[in-house]
């Protein structure tokens, strides 16, 4: 399943996702703000922000579901403008909702899927079993959807994706309502894609999930992109290390520092405080004090 440049007649040097001023607005209200963003080809991208930030209508242009009111957007150099049906087949995509088709086995939802995107008979039948085996689902290539786990369904969905071999794969919370196991092992297998040659776009609201899983994280606010960094540079911007200073009068003040020394040397002594708690600080710290909100906040 390996890709390797000869799969493919694209330009590998060309950044996969080319986004420049790119602004939607409804009913006069901006909500996406003159983005500017670049995604290298085999990177795997975070995209996040507080619901209403922006994510799912720059998503929606990304994938030809909406006009811009202005700017570009180019996907492996193809304008999704200009060029919907070529920019469509350089994608793949899977929503946060079930979208399968319940009254058909794992099989045949991607027979379906492979004939949508025109494949030959012999040639989709190859294709299926190897996806099958990619996402380890080649014992329930028969069974009916209903009779899946959240986590099958969801490796089903991402074979669907792959059915005509894109360049890029969007993930729209792809773990959301998976219990902790079932989320590992979609978490190895987008590790497994990524590192097979496929550009993953991924937005989540389980920050762990981001700093987990991505080369670089993208934090969009109120339309516009406020911080893009690999999740490690973000958290040295911040300060390593977190002091929560929890009071019953005042909440939780949080500080941050380059290293254990200097958050000792600022809190060594202090009185008033019902407990010190010191930690690593995480993206999460980083998304909060960028954006004033928690993830999951609206």
């Amino acid at each position: 399943m390996k890709a390797k440049k000869s799969d493919y007649p694209n330009d590998w040097s060309r950044p996969m996702v080319e986004v420049e001023r790119l602004t939607k607005s409804y009913q006069g209200r901006q909500v996406v703000s003159g983005l500017d963003l670049q995604i290298r080809a085999s990177e795997l991208f975070g995209f996040l922000g507080p619901n209403g930030a922006g994510k799912t209508t720059t998503i929606r242009i990304l994938t030809t579901l909406s006009r811009p009111t202005s700017g570009q957007v180019r996907l492996n150099g193809i304008d999704v403008v200009r060029q919907p049906t070529l920019a469509k087949a350089q994608f793949g995509i899977v929503q946060q909702h079930m979208s399968l088709n319940r009254d058909l086995t794992v099989r045949e939802n991607l027979e379906l899927h492979a004939r949508l995107h025109h494949l030959p008979a012999d040639k989709g039948s190859d294709r299926i079993e190897e996806l099958l085996e990619y996402v380890e689902m080649s014992g329930y290539a028969d069974q009916l959807i209903d009779h899946l786990s959240g986590g099958l369904k969801r490796r089903t969905m991402i074979a669907r994706a792959l059915i005509h071999r894109p360049r890029l794969l969007f993930l729209d919370e792809p773990t959301v309502g998976l219990d902790a196991q079932s989320r590992r092992r979609v978490w190895d297998l987008i590790r497994r894609m990524n590192r097979d040659g496929t550009t993953v776009f991924l937005t989540t609201h389980y920050i762990e999930e981001a700093e987990s899983l991505c080369d670089r994280v993208g934090i969009l606010d109120q339309g516009r992109l406020i911080a893009m960094d690999s999740p490690l540079n973000l958290r040295r911007r911040l300060g390593m290390v977190t002091v929560e200073a929890q009071n019953e009068e005042t909440g939780t003040e949080y500080s941050f520092f380059p290293d254990r020394a200097a958050a000792a040397s600022m809190w060594q002594g202090r009185a008033g405080h019902e407990r010190i708690v010191m930690r690593e600080s995480n993206l999460e710290d980083v998304f909060v004090e960028l954006t004033g909100h928690k993830v999951m906040d609206g």
